[in-house]
């Protein structure tokens, strides 16, 4: 699996973009984002991917300062009251640790995860042990995720055995008491 294509999983998440309108007040730009209860300064997300509601039509490009957004044709500038999507980022510890397991391990962890109607994006804890391990011969450890959608919390412990071949276990509990236990063992 490239790079490429796991970055396209990663991208096609739900949850990917936080959604809200735009305001230009007190000389500044905020962000007021949907079922939040407060505004963020726009500024906050300089250099963020962001998309544009014009025209009937979402417009694609990079946040800069004083309300442009860059694409690979124009520059637009924001106006007050647009509605606009902002990129959201994955935990730094989580996505090193996306970035350490292998394909098949990615694949079926991202998969359960979507069926449990979570989305990467919803993460709000990750502790990876992994990265304590880095220069060491055998690797072994668990590594623990939450992840909360709105609607119910889901705990994930990711057991893992890397010596001569790569063991990856991910147990998910949700906040209903349902239970999921996956096994990817590598040669």
């Amino acid at each position: 699996m490239s790079k490429t294509y796991r970055s396209n999983i990663l991208n096609s998440q739900e949850r990917a973009f936080s959604e809200g309108t735009v305001l230009f007040e007190d000389d500044s730009w905020l962000f007021f984002e949907i079922n939040a209860d407060e505004e963020t300064d726009l500024e906050f997300y300089l250099n963020h991917e962001v998309k544009l509601f014009r025209n009937s039509d979402w417009i694609a490009g990079i946040l800069l300062e004083d309300g442009i957004i860059v694409t690979p044709y124009e520059r637009v500038r924001i106006e007050n009251g647009d509605r606009v999507q902002i990129k959201k980022h994955i935990m730094y510890s989580l996505e090193n640790l996306l970035d350490e397991i292998s394909d098949d391990a990615f694949h079926q962890f991202i998969t359960t995860l979507n069926n449990l109607h979570y989305s990467i994006y919803d993460s709000i804890f990750c502790h990876n042990h992994l990265v304590f391990l880095e220069n060491q011969k055998i690797k072994q450890g668990v590594n623990f995720m939450t992840f909360d959608n709105g609607i119910e919390v889901c705990a994930v412990q990711h057991h893992f055995t890397y010596y001569k071949k790569k063991r990856d276990r991910f147990e998910f509990t949700l906040s209903t008491g349902k239970r999921i236990v996956i096994e990817n063992l590598l040669p």
